[in-house]
């Protein structure tokens, strides 16, 4: 069993049936060694792959995100949830992304200096419920002419449509914890073949 799911099983905390706090060592206080064991599994599945460039959203995917580019000696880049004024004159990619968890969506952005046609951009995020962030951030790769290479998730939350949405998109995704239910508070994964 990998050290995230033992972190969950330990450490984590079942809203309800649709939300689980990870919040102790993932995406509020951060535990350097759940972080660590994460990057080591992402590189491992993604090794293969001929990789540029490593992207998230903000914020809970900049984390294990900058530890796989460390790992691939690639840069980190990550879509913008508001413009900052450093960006006002610049050109933009951006695309529209509703967050599960908040109920909101916002309008993404990242500079076109930082994604050309040459990038190969392997996605890393926190959480997969709907794929909303992940599409959205596929969706900016895209319109660069960049080539989406494959998305990993800390956290899938397996019984959501998020995986499938992708999958249909033709692209390969790496979950390391596989939610497949959070009914009566209790976290069971999905069964690995």
């Amino acid at each position: 069993m990998s050290y995230l799911k033992q972190k969950m099983l330990t450490d984590s905390v079942v809203v309800n049936e649709n939300v689980v706090k990870v919040d102790s060592f993932l995406n509020h206080q951060l535990d350097p060694v759940v972080l660590k064991e994460i990057s080591k599994e992402f590189v491992e599945y993604f090794k293969e792959k001929e990789i540029t460039k490593i992207m998230t959203i903000e914020a809970s995917g900049i984390a294990p995100a900058i530890l796989v580019a460390s790992e691939f000696d690639v840069p980190m880049l990550f879509a913008k949830k508001a413009e900052p004024s450093t960006m006002k004159n610049d050109d933009q990619y951006s695309t529209d992304v509703h967050s599960f968890t908040k109920n909101t969506t916002s309008r993404v952005l990242v500079s076109t200096k930082y994604l050309s046609p040459d990038d190969k951009v392997l996605i890393i995020d926190d959480f997969l419920a709907n794929g909303e962030a992940a599409l959205g951030l596929m969706d900016l790769v895209e319109q660069a002419g960049g080539e989406t290479v494959g998305i990993g998730i800390c956290v899938e939350k397996s019984f959501q449509p998020g995986r499938q949405k992708l999958e249909d998109k033709g692209v390969d995704v790496f979950s390391i914890a596989r939610i497949a239910s959070l009914a009566n508070n209790e976290i069971s994964f999905v069964e690995e073949e």
